[in-house]
Parts: structure tokens; sequence; C-alpha cells
């Protein structure tokens, strides 16, 4: 019986989401094979759970547990169900490398490029991925609007570089908003993305790696109430998502090639959800997330029932093949 800490929390706006993540996976661990524990992190302290409801705090030495004079936990593997900061930047990855403990996911370097969009998107469009038109700008550094604007075009979106589940994005539509949506966009993040608005079908595809096998889930078409794919959208039931999504064959080859070819590119490992949206039969990528969601009303979960993979099955072989790589990158 190997025990697994359910890490789940972070430092992010998105922690109440990766609470309900969380709870997904421990409720979902195989009790034969595994003693799953909840373990919170935030900024002002660390702790374990018990089914009590009793907290012990976690010694950042070893990220072991002190029960009591008798008993100290160890872990034999840590979930990460951390959406935002430190879990899907790398923090995390590189305290765990450090403590050689497996976890599971990509490690700190793709973790790190991935987050942030402007890394990212930079690296993916020079190897050959279609992106939408974009600047970068830093806080407080001198640009012209005018130049932007010519550029891009109206209407576009204003995005932080590092951020998740669509927090400080805007959609513009006159110049007059801009300033506006900069420094919504500079409260999240002191890097930003201004970015050509796309006109099409948006998917998303999870994908996963398994027993040196890149496995493509059904494609989900992602169809929002509201002006775009926002917070609201993905968690308040203002979307309509289709999974598998409707395309003809063709498309679909397109989509989930383009899929596989960026989890290629960005050397990952583990699980990801990445977004496009289809132009003329064309996927554009738009970002990807390494540590994707897995609440009810998350689309990786919902993608694995349409695939007939259950949460169990697949939570313990992702364990599994994480403890193996660990204990590979380690002779």
């Amino acid at each position: 019986m190997k025990n697994i800490a359910v890490v789940m929390g972070g430092y992010s706006k998105e922690s109440s989401i990766s609470l309900e993540s969380g709870k997904m996976v421990y409720d979902n661990l195989c009790r034969k094979c595994f003693i799953p524990y909840c373990v919170y992190l935030f900024k002002d302290k660390w702790f374990m759970k018990n089914k009590e409801n009793k907290k012990f705090f976690i010694d950042k030495h070893d990220f072991s547990v002190f029960v009591n004079e008798n008993s100290r936990i160890n872990f034999d593997c840590i979930f990460n169900a951390i959406h935002g900061s430190p879990g899907e930047d790398g923090m995390l990855q590189s305290y765990f490398d450090l403590l050689k403990i497996p976890y599971t996911g990509c490690n700190f370097h793709q973790a790190n490029i991935t987050f942030n969009k402007k890394y990212c998107l930079s690296l993916l469009k020079y190897l050959g991925i279609n992106t939408a038109k974009s600047f970068f700008l830093n806080k407080n550094q001198t640009f012209c609007k005018k130049e932007i604007l010519n550029s891009i075009g109206i209407p576009f979106f204003v995005k932080p570089s590092r951020s998740g589940s669509s927090f400080g994005i805007t959609k513009i539509y006159k110049e007059d908003d801009f300033d506006k949506a900069l420094s919504t966009a500079f409260k999240e993040d002191n890097e930003i993305i201004i970015e050509s608005f796309l006109s099409g079908r948006e998917v998303s595809v999870g994908v996963f790696s398994f027993r040196n096998e890149i496995v493509v889930l059904p494609i989900t078409e992602i169809i929002s109430k509201n002006d775009f794919f926002d917070f609201e959208s993905k968690y308040s039931g203002k979307s309509k998502e289709i999974t598998p999504a409707n395309f003809p064959l063709n498309i679909e080859v397109k989509i989930k090639n383009t899929a596989i070819k960026v989890y290629k590119y960005l050397n990952l490992y583990g699980i990801s959800r990445s977004e496009f949206i289809i132009v003329d039969e064309i996927p554009y990528f738009l970002e990807i997330n390494t540590v994707p969601g897995l609440s009810k009303e998350s689309i990786f979960p919902k993608q694995l029932k349409t695939a007939g993979i259950s949460l169990s099955d697949f939570f313990h072989d992702f364990i599994d093949s994480s403890i193996k790589k660990c204990l590979y990158n380690l002779q």
C-alpha cells in the first residue's frame, strides 16, 4: 500500500477549483492499492487533514507529516492537483525533485514553459504550430498603441501571460477600452499578451502518455454562451460542451495530430489539455494546461468517460507510471 499525498489549494485565484479537483482525485483513488491523504498547500500554511478533519502540518524539510511521537507519514508519490502557482509553474516540481519524491505530471522545465503563455506561444510558433498574431508587453514597458492596433486589428484579446481559468482576460471591441484592459491584465501578471481574435470553432483536446505511447482523448467542442470561454462559462454552466465534437474525419485527424505535435514539441509527460480555434479547417493553438481540472464539471474527466476509461483506473496508472519514471531518472 502506497501513501499518496493529493496536494491541492495553491497560491492563486484558482485554489477553489483545485480543491474540487483534489477531492475528485481523493475520492477515486483505489483503497486496495493506495492510502490517500488530502494535503493543502496555501501561502501561509501547508497541512494535511485526516478523516476527523484534524490538521497536521507538513514538515517542509522532507514533506513528511508528524502525527504523534511514534508516527510520521512519508509519501510514496505526490498527486499534483494544484492549478496555477506553485503546482503548475514548476515551483512544486523543483521542490519534489530536490527531495527525490515522485510526482504526477511534467517536470519543472516543461511546467515553467507551458504556464507562461508568452514562452509557450513563441516556442510553438517557431516550431511551425499555427497561432494568432500577438504582441508581448511587460509592465512599465513603453509601446506604440497605434502600431499594435494596426497589426492586431479589432476585436482582440488582452491576457495575462501567467494566469489560468481566464482570470484577467478582456475581449476588446473598441480602442477606448484598451487601457482598462491593460490594467485588468496587469493586476494578474506583470507580463501580458495582446492577441488577435480568431473566428472559428473552439475545441479542447486531452492528451496523456501511457507506456511510452501518446493517447489523444475524444475532442470537446466548446460553445460559450458568453462572449468567450471565460471563468463564468467554464464553471457556472454558461457554455455547451460537446464530447465527442462533431467534425469530419479529416478535420478530427488534423486536430489530434496537431495536439500530439504540441505535446511532443513541449516534451511533456503525464496529462495535458490543449485549446485550439479551428479556422478554415486549420487548428490554431491558444494555450495548454498541464494540470487540467479534474472536478465533476471539468472537461478532462468527461473526455475520459467518453473514451470508456474510469477515473480510478486512470489515476492508478498515472501514479504507477509517475513512480516508475522517477525511479528511472534517479538511476
